[in-house]
């Protein structure tokens, strides 16, 4: 039987099963693999060319959350299992794509409420309820996003109900749309169009769908639909956001391969041994980066030693890593008594957490770029406070959604002061009054972080123009205030024209967060350079423990 004939027997024999919840487990499990399958393109869909492209690896944890609600499951109720897919998603929910999933997941329950199986009519009214939550549960929506993707999903549904002859055919509608949504969300959304990429959050949503559509084909879910990557743009730090079972080693290789390389091929082997599998192309070489077992630790050397010249081999024990990290994150925080104000912060290294202990926070959840908390890693660090009064500083814009919905799930009284990143956080810290009411102080935080401007030094990870500057791959690259600024050649160059562009000479204290690719003595050498030019401010230097980015300078 050939492939074509393989999928219309399958679709035949999907359109003879009653959709139901354990149906849709296999649909939600179809999405995640697919997605997981390709979660680097996600990633790379990346506005800014800085290290911190996670909505893929968002977006699959929010979906592993609700799977791992779902998958012990027997229920045939197909509103049982959605409404247990929701739970999972708004728990698990991670960055601003994660918590927008999370919310069109539980739309979807909505809309087949008291279903006991599914029909075209409620798969239609379904991505209506999933449209219509997800819109409500962003301020300001944005159109060019993930949730325009779902509205024109919606739409094309909609429009396609009286045709369709049944469930299959409206998810090709669904399919369809959501493709064509992503591919114009650059004329929605100009800063895409201007950095070449299309909506990240978006494609991640077609991926999903597309997913669940190639299961009902019986087409493979393993293989990606782009399969290398620039070398630059392998983030491997999001190994350590999270360490599913199994994921014992990571293991990376730099090597040259014997004539071409077979990437299905190579794929298909590496998925034999381990997860989070990455490969990398640049000037000829390769560098491949999995996760495997132990006992599965040198299988991915030995057989690209068999297909190539391997130049340089990286093993990390995973688990040891997270060990040191957990136990380098214990420290003292303030008692909190009852009825008085707990802050909680997200903080992304070690240095910055000891700091915010010291300003008297009662918690802190790590995380930042690249390793975003879910809504219940969050709600974990306060729920069994001693006080039901917490305030909670995210500390990152795509951490803010997190925090409120961790606000709307908890009995406590909570309010979330809008911080974009560290700086902001330690000067709304300042701004603490244990004892006073707890919208006041709020407010008295918020007020606090305009006062403050944010410079953040990193590397570029790909080339690209943005809002006229002239990036290329490898260069050192300065933020102001979340706007790229400025590319050079140096570190100290980066950080003396953010300056500049900062108008520093205007301000009075400039604080260098340096983070843990850089030296005490390189941050104090640096520091000297800026007291040479700037002698009318008062220049400190801590220790931030950040990964990815150099320094978070404060500009006060």
């Amino acid at each position: 039987m050939g492939v074509v004939e393989q999928r219309t027997a399958r679709v035949e024999k999907f359109r003879r099963m009653q959709v139901d919840g354990q149906s849709l487990k296999r649909l939600v499990d179809a999405g995640l693999t697919w997605l997981r399958t390709n979660q680097q393109i996600v990633n790379a869909l990346n506005v800014f060319p800085v290290p911190d492209g996670d909505t893929g690896t968002n977006m699959v944890l929010t979906l592993q959350a609700a799977w791992n609600e779902v998958k012990d499951s027997g229920t045939h109720n197909l509103s049982e299992m959605a409404a247990l897919v929701s739970r999972g998603a708004l728990m698990g929910a991670r960055g601003n794509s994660g918590v927008i999933t999370s919310q069109i997941l539980r739309g979807f329950s909505r809309g087949v409420h008291e279903k006991a199986t599914l029909d075209k009519e409620t798969l239609v009214k379904a991505f209506g309820a999933a449209r219509d939550t997800a819109y409500k549960g962003v301020v300001r929506p944005v159109e060019g996003t993930i949730l325009t993707v779902i509205k024109e999903v919606a739409i094309a549904t909609e429009a396609a109900l009286e045709s369709a002859q049944d469930v299959i055919e409206i998810l090709e509608v669904a399919v369809k749309a959501a493709d064509e949504a992503v591919k114009n969300t650059p004329q929605l959304l100009p800063v895409l169009k201007q950095a070449g990429v299309v909506d990240s959050g978006g494609k991640g949503l077609f991926f999903i769908l597309e997913g669940m559509l190639r299961h009902v084909y019986g087409e493979s879910l393993e293989t990606p639909t782009m399969s290398v990557q620039p070398l630059s743009s392998m983030n491997l730090q999001d190994a350590m956001g999270e360490v599913e079972e199994g994921q014992d080693y990571e293991i990376v290789v730099d090597f040259v391969p014997e004539g071409d390389l077979d990437l299905i091929s190579f794929y298909g082997r590496l998925e034999k041994m381990g997860t989070s599998i990455q490969v990398g192309e640049g000037e000829g070489m390769y560098r491949m980066h999995i996760h495997v077992p132990t006992e599965k630790r040198y299988e991915p050397i030995d057989y690209i030693m068999g297909i190539g010249t391997v130049t340089k081999v990286a093993i990390e024990n995973l688990l040891a890593q997270m060990d040191d990290i957990q136990k380098s994150s214990q420290m003292q925080f303030t008692a909190v008594e009852p009825g008085q104000i707990a802050v909680v912060v997200v903080s992304p290294g070690a240095g910055l957490s000891r700091i915010f202990a010291s300003l008297g926070v009662a918690a802190i959840v790590p995380g930042g770029q690249t390793m975003n908390p879910s809504t219940q890693d969050i709600l974990n660090s306060f729920e069994n406070l001693p006080t039901d009064k917490v305030i909670i500083l995210p500390n990152n814009k795509n951490i803010i959604l997190a925090a409120n919905q961790a606000k709307q799930v908890t009995v406590k009284h909570v309010a979330v002061v809008p911080t974009r990143n560290v700086p902001q956080g330690l000067a709304a810290m300042l701004s603490l009054i244990p004892d006073g009411d707890l919208d006041v102080v709020a407010e008295k935080m918020t007020k606090a972080i305009a006062n403050v401007k944010t410079g953040e030094i990193t590397v570029a990870t790909r080339t690209v123009e943005i809002d006229g500057v002239n990036v290329r791959d490898g260069q050192v690259i300065a933020l102001l205030d979340g706007k790229l600024v400025v590319s050079a050649e140096s570190v100290e160059q980066g950080v003396m024209e953010l300056l500049e562009k900062a108008n520093a000479v205007e301000h009075e204290l400039v604080t260098l967060f340096y983070g843990e690719g850089m030296s005490h003595g390189e941050a104090n050498h640096i520091k000297d350079v800026i007291g040479r030019k700037y002698a009318n401010l008062e220049i400190e230097v801590q220790e931030g423990g950040q990964p990815h980015y150099q320094f978070l300078i404060s500009i006060e």
